[in-house]
């Protein structure tokens, strides 16, 4: 494959070049516009950026104006920790209650489009927070949506026709562009175009475009640029225009692969999220987690864990440091969520790391467990306080180094279990009152043939503005 392919060439950065790149990259008018004269070195990427402990979005005017007036009544601050999906779904309604959410995400995702990245050119997963930027970003206009639109674009499944397609877009050509503005056009292509850049780079190795997320290559392109996984974020948050007190945190911040691997009961070792959640066939096949469509695990799990991504003993467990902008806001926010989704490949990768349980359990606010209504391959015949004491046991770090474990009941880590009316988790309010929980809400469901059974967004996000309103007086 030759740069030919791509068109005109793009004026982006080389990786020997780190003198003054972001101004000799590309116009912005509209990002960073507080810094006139700014200029930024891939080197100081990640020293400037973090300057920010979260990510967020500043540089309207018009908060500076709400700053010198009156100020309302504080929203509430929460704590999520989800996967990239089934959280997603309420996203958009929790607005409605509060924009200061701290999102805590994964980043050992090694499936679909985000498993070909990664093999190729290495790094964090970036799939579960590109997918929750895209939800948290504007959709106030037509500019707003055609960015939106764009970065959560997936290529076709066939490889040829993804491949072709990615061409048309990587060279400004595609329809997907209509409604971008220059500035848009030039960040976000720029970004696409180095990430062919890095691609062709790697000569060895043949890059499967297929069903190919166009916000995870813009992502990843930012980060290899960067060399930094913050920076990324932010210029993602900044691209798709998230409120500026939404935040969106990886678990773990780094610019190295990460990958997961759990214990069975039965002593059985799996390796990769993908595996232990819902095995495919290939890496590059849509993913489906539907409980009928894969094999059921040999035993239940265990626990989960990091292991190493190089070497030659890849069942070797590392431990890697939480990302400290996570453990600052559990200090402070007024209720944290443990959200519903894959229980042992979504929250619990970001419930196992040191000084989680630690600062969780020294809280006295609202922490609520969201059930999900329905079991899948992790949580096959698990009732409610099944699921309160895996994230105990997580958090507790109980099948861990014992000179590095908690011994804290389940109570200091979850006081509320918002449970969707008609779900298939049987709720076990006896044993859940002998872990010290006793107060459950039943929220109105949907169902769905597919999906089986969820929350109401609506209905859930009244739920927990009741609870909010009644343990913090707001």
């Amino acid at each position: 494959m030759a740069d030919t392919c791509l068109g005109p060439a793009l004026s982006f950065p080389s990786s020997d070049s780190h003198s003054s790149i972001i101004n000799a990259l590309i116009p912005f008018p509209f990002f960073l516009s507080h810094h006139p004269t700014f200029s930024l070195s891939s080197s100081m990427a990640t020293t400037t950026f973090k300057t920010n402990n979260a990510h967020r979005c500043h540089s309207s005017s018009a908060s500076t104006t709400t700053t010198n007036s009156i100020s309302p009544q504080p929203q509430p601050s929460l704590l999520v920790f989800s996967g990239g999906t089934a959280f997603n779904g309420v996203v958009e309604e929790l607005k409605q209650l509060t924009t200061r959410v701290a999102h805590v995400l994964p980043v050992s995702d090694d499936g679909g489009s985000t498993a070909e990245i990664v093999r190729v050119l290495g790094g964090p997963a970036v799939g579960d927070i590109r997918s929750r930027c895209l939800r948290l970003s504007d959709e106030s206009t037509s500019e707003a949506l055609a960015v939106r639109k764009l970065l959560g674009h997936r290529l076709p499944l066939e490889a040829q026709n993804a491949k072709f397609e990615w061409y048309d877009i990587v060279e400004g050509k595609h329809s997907l562009w209509t409604g971008v503005s220059k500035p848009y056009r030039e960040t976000i292509r720029s970004f696409l175009a180095y990430f062919q850049d890095q691609i062709l780079r790697r000569s060895d190795e043949s890059f499967c475009f297929s069903n190919g997320s166009i916000g995870n290559f813009f992502f990843a392109g930012a980060r290899i640029f960067f060399q930094s996984l913050d920076a990324a974020i932010f210029l993602f948050s900044r691209v798709s225009e998230i409120p500026h007190e939404s935040l969106v945190l990886p678990v773990i911040s780094t610019n190295d692969r990460l990958t997961l691997g759990c214990e069975l009961w039965d002593g059985t070792i799996i390796r990769g999220q993908n595996e232990i959640s819902h095995p495919t066939n290939g890496y590059m096949e849509p993913v489906n987690k539907s409980n009928s469509l894969v094999p059921t695990l040999p035993s239940k799990i265990k626990r989960v864990f990091y292991i190493s991504s190089e070497g030659s003993n890849l069942l070797h467990e590392v431990f890697p440091s939480v990302n400290p902008a996570v453990l600052e806001q559990l200090k402070s926010v007024d209720c944290i969520i443990f959200a519903m989704g894959s229980l042992f490949t979504s929250i619990c990768p970001s419930l196992v790391l040191i000084g989680i349980g630690e600062i969780i359990s020294s809280r006295s606010c609202p922490k609520v467990l969201l059930l999900n209504g329905t079991c899948d391959r992790e949580t096959s015949g698990f009732t409610a306080s099944c699921f309160v004491r895996a994230i105990t046991d997580a958090l507790n770090r109980s099948s861990g180094n014992p000179h590095k474990c908690l011994q804290n009941p389940p109570s200091q880590y979850i006081n509320t279990i918002f449970v969707p009316k008609d779900g298939q988790i049987p709720i076990d309010i006896d044993c859940l009152a002998d872990q010290g929980i006793f107060h459950v809400v039943t929220v109105e469901s949907i169902h769905d043939s597919k999906a089986g059974v969820f929350f109401d967004p609506k209905s859930l996000i009244q739920s927990l503005s009741n609870l909010l309103l009644s343990e913090l007086k707001i």
